[in-house]
């Protein structure tokens, strides 16, 4: 059962966030400003997962006409294989639901094996690479998109996954 909410993220949320960002990227994380201007940006939307008011895991968006390219997502070491993604990516897609947007697109490292297959469980496709894209090393980005979400048998994998999450158990 899940026992975290995801929220919009909100500038009282930044600092908890670059926790998570220096967790899993390291010195190659974004900076508080970029969160506060993301938060200021028009066509962008952040969550976040909270477990005992800490947030645990958050997303972004851009909505770009039908389109909503991720602009990122990431869980707390300590709170993966939880499902949390899952629930940050649904929660992503009913709003796309909400604001009749279409498809879902994003780049991931190809070395993010774990990432790559996440994205594939929501039935992303890779559809190219962007060479040297990651400015750490220069590593490639495969570029992802979803199906029409609207489409009748991505529905069936959304309600699928929903159901998924909301019956796992989130502490084992």
């Amino acid at each position: 059962m899940k026992q975290y909410a995801i929220q919009k993220m909100t500038h009282y949320d930044v600092d908890e966030i670059l926790q998570i960002e220096e967790l899993c990227y390291g010195v190659h994380h974004w900076s508080k400003e970029s969160f506060l201007s993301e938060l200021n940006n028009k066509i962008s939307s952040y969550r976040t997962a909270k477990y005992q008011n800490k947030c645990i895991g958050y997303m972004g968006i851009w909505k770009i006409i039908n389109e909503a390219h991720v602009t990122t997502l990431s869980v707390h070491p300590d709170f993966r294989n939880k499902k949390v993604a899952h629930s940050l990516i649904l929660d992503t897609i009913e709003e796309c639901y909400d604001e009749k947007i279409k498809f879902l697109t994003l780049e991931v490292r190809v070395s993010n094996k774990k990432a790559i297959g996440l994205y594939e469980k929501f039935g992303f496709k890779s559809l190219g690479v962007r060479k040297k894209y990651y400015q750490d090393n220069n590593e490639d980005a495969l570029i992802m998109w979803s199906e029409n979400i609207f489409d009748k048998k991505y529905k069936e994998l959304y309600n699928k996954l929903r159901e998924e999450v909301e019956n796992a158990d989130f502490i084992k």
